[in-house]
């Protein structure tokens, strides 16, 4: 298996896809403000920031963003809404599978609890991941260097025998600095490609 003991990997536009323009339009019909211009109006309330690092609860964060964007909905209706940006998955379960079967495997994300307990039950590739290292459950968001430590933790061993691939250059790059052997992700034909060259087998 050569150096490497873990493989880490990141959640979203990684293992699944997702578009949060898919939420903003079904808003928009839900509130006085044009899809393309939700973003602008939640990004001054840091309400997503304190979700994803796990500061208010999902309750407190619906009812802020109500208030925010005027918006007249129930919370399950928001939920599906909310949750309704994940699509497709982009790599192959046997992929997944046969990592975890070599190698300690590590999810690294900044997500939140409303999305991750419907993605634990709607994505079943979730199950092969040895430690799950969750920005609302550590309290800090990539590429807050304590996330990364929390996935150094989580992996057992030193920052040079863990790979980790995100599709954020930003993020690979503050892993790096850690030591990490990180690389931008860029599809699944990429990835594999970057494996083999590391001898990590899958």
């Amino acid at each position: 298996m050569g150096a490497h003991k873990a493989v880490i990997l990141d959640l979203g536009k990684v293992l699944v896809q997702f578009d949060f323009r898919r939420g903003y339009r079904e808003l928009e019909g839900r509130c006085p403000y044009k899809a393309a211009g939700i973003p602008a109006r939640i990004a001054p309330t840091g309400l997503v920031e304190r979700l994803e690092c796990g500061s208010i609860e999902p309750e407190d964060f619906y009812r802020g963003l109500c208030r925010t964007l005027e918006l007249e909905l129930s919370y399950a209706e928001f939920q599906r809404i909310w949750n309704g940006i994940f699509t497709e998955t982009i790599l192959p379960e046997a992929m997944i599978a046969g990592l975890a079967a070599n190698y300690r495997l590590v999810l690294l994300s900044n997500t939140n609890r409303i999305h991750f307990d419907m993605l634990r039950q709607t994505y079943p590739f979730l199950r092969y991941f040895h430690q799950l290292v969750l920005s609302f459950e550590v309290g800090a968001m990539k590429p807050d260097p304590r996330i990364y430590q929390a996935a150094l933790q989580a992996a057992g061993c030193l920052p040079g025998e863990c790979f980790y691939t995100d599709d954020i250059k930003a993020y690979t790059d503050a892993a790096r600095q850690l030591g990490i052997d990180a690389v931008q992700f860029e599809s699944a034909g990429q990835l594999s490609r970057e494996l083999s060259a590391r001898g990590i087998r899958w």
